[in-house]
């Protein structure tokens, strides 16, 4: 099975939004669930899925740090929807810690993201936010 670099995203994202509503799942579980592989071990799992799982939950505080800095006055990262804070985390992982990948492509990759999973609004929201970070 051969993934794009946007389905491994929209795989973490789903990921990360199963272990956030369950504080016992275990992210590597959880992911080859997501990807509903017949092969079940980790090596199943696509290296860049595994490094942006296990990057915006090691990186949460950072990640968070990140993204409250360019809420408007009063905001905080608590009073975003879990939806929405979690494409922001993901793309601010990727453009701080993938070197690999430019911001656009990161910025465009988060829209597609609140596409699917969020609305319009949401849409505006994250590629404000985004953009100001680069």
């Amino acid at each position: 099975m051969t993934l794009t670099r946007h389905d491994i995203r929209k795989a973490a994202f789903q990921t990360l939004f199963a272990v956030r509503s369950n504080a016992d799942a275990d992210p590597k579980q959880v992911m080859l669930q997501v990807l509903d592989t017949e092969e079940q071990t980790d090596s199943a799992l696509p290296e860049y899925l595994v490094t942006l799982v296990e990057g915006v939950i090691k990186h949460e505080d950072e990640l968070n740090d990140a993204i409250s800095n360019y809420l408007k006055k009063g905001w905080t990262v608590k009073r975003l929807n879990k939806t929405d804070l979690l494409i922001l985390q993901i793309a601010v992982f990727e453009i701080k810690y993938v070197t690999d990948i430019p911001a656009k492509v990161s910025i465009n990759e988060a829209l597609q993201l609140a596409k699917e999973f969020s609305d319009d609004k949401s849409r505006g929201f994250i590629n404000g936010v985004l953009a100001n970070l680069i």
